[in-house]
């Protein structure tokens, strides 16, 4: 009876698959805690209407390539949200008496104090499905109607991703294949939050031997573990970036992996080793490669050590692929046209298209993402123009001279392309496409 009722209330107003539940023998996924070193089994009874939705949530998140889950709570219900492709979809809600069973769940599962409920609380969920092993990145904020839980699902095998499938024009790609082959250096690769920043580091890294190279990473949080070889270190209060990749330096590495440059003297100190026989990799938030030249110098970094340090910098975005299944050509329109400058040949040979939606991408047109670059290498003439303080327009033309093309207009190759829409570049590089 009390099964029957669970199926009917989690398909009325959940929105869940009640076959993903994990009813039966052969339980599909399951939640795993670590204490001390071990792992065991989450406990909790298997036909607990909190257990099967917190079950469903997880399962229908993992087979529908949601990379975000957001618990979004109001008045009378949370709300239950997916992020797909970059972008937000609601896949249903539940009561709160039943959000409030959920939420403990989550929180227990997520080594948080589930008594606390007027702090933020962070922590990590660890999982198998179907014999894989994932985790989740937990967040937790106090609200106005409750609790608010978003978690950033972390799958080791998108981890282990080819370079060559993230996009990069073939010039691009062999020209960042050197670089981060190169000794010692810095190499930076930056955008916003969410374009794509970590996995090129992590598919970069995998190109390296690290057998023969002692490979660190300092990473706030750890989003995905190494197997072997590679030492990973967690930031915390007491342990900072600063701090951390001082201590490494202590420890004769050859490539340093550091999760974000936040301040000035992680830059300073990241600057330092890369002049003294280190490979330097990390990420800034800036919004294209030059630009990155004069963030450094507000955060208090000499030109010329710039300029002798500098291996070199990508600036990245991602936009959502037309869904093969669904894509039909497509004819751009006049705003389109004009503010990606498309001339009368590229709209006669270009093989344009968009999606019109099908059941395989969700009706939304667009399946997985790719993304659009720009390069910028520490030539003899690029590091001469940083040392000498030039601004960004001569700092530009100085990167033109060795090959440089914008992500605006990798963005138009690949809409020409037919892989996206003008409008997801437009969107994705926006401040690229403005005069």
């Amino acid at each position: 009876m009390e099964n029957r009722e669970f199926r009917k209330q989690n398909s009325d107003m959940a929105g869940i698959e009640v076959s993903q539940t994990n009813y039966g023998a052969a339980k599909r996924f399951r939640l795993v805690l670590r204490e001390q070193g071990n792992i065991r089994e989450m406990g909790g009874e298997e036909m607990s209407i909190a257990v099967g939705i917190t079950d469903s949530i997880f399962m229908n998140a993992l087979d529908t390539g949601t990379s975000d889950i957001h618990l979004q709570p109001e008045r009378d219900q949370l709300k239950i949200r997916y992020r797909q492709d970059g972008v937000l979809h609601d896949t249903g809600q539940l009561p709160t008496e039943q959000a409030q069973n959920v939420l403990a769940r989550l929180k227990l599962a997520a080594g948080m104090r589930i008594d606390e409920n007027r702090e933020p609380q962070d922590g990590r969920i660890d999982m198998e499905y179907l014999g894989r092993r994932l985790s989740a990145r937990v967040s937790c904020i106090p609200c106005l109607n409750g609790e608010k839980i978003v978690m950033r699902l972390l799958d080791p095998m998108a981890m282990k991703v080819d370079m060559t499938k993230l996009g990069m024009p073939p010039e691009v790609l062999h020209k960042w294949r050197r670089a981060v082959q190169m000794p010692y250096g810095l190499i930076l690769v930056t955008g916003p939050t969410g374009s794509g920043k970590t996995s090129t580091l992590y598919a970069s890294l995998h190109t390296l031997d690290s057998k023969q190279r002692n490979i660190v990473t300092v990473e706030d949080p750890i989003e995905y573990e190494y197997d072997k070889y590679i030492a990973q270190v967690q930031v915390t209060e007491r342990m900072t970036f600063p701090k951390v990749m001082r201590t490494f330096l202590r420890q004769d590495p050859d490539v340093m992996l550091v999760g974000e440059m936040r301040d000035a003297e992680s830059l300073g100190i990241g600057i330092q080793a890369g002049l003294t026989g280190h490979l330097v990799m990390s990420t800034l938030h800036t919004n294209n490669a030059v630009e990155t030249i004069g963030r450094m110098v507000d955060m208090n970094a000499e030109p010329y050590l710039i300029a002798g340090v500098l291996v070199g910098i990508l600036a990245q975005r991602l936009v959502r692929l037309n869904c093969p299944k669904c894509r039909q050509p497509y004819k751009p329109t006049e705003d389109e046209i004009d503010t990606l400058k498309f001339t009368a040949e590229e709209l006669s040979t270009g093989r344009f298209g968009k999606g019109a939606g099908c059941q395989d991408c969700r009706g939304t047109g667009f399946k997985g993402r790719i993304g659009v670059f720009e390069l910028v290498l520490g030539t003899p003439e690029f590091r001469a123009a940083i040392a000498r303080g030039e601004n960004f327009a001569e700092l530009t033309a100085a990167a033109r001279k060795q090959g440089y093309r914008t992500m605006l207009e990798d963005g138009r190759d690949k809409v020409m392309s037919g892989w996206t829409t003008p409008d997801e570049v437009i969107k994705a590089v926006f401040t690229q496409s403005v005069d």
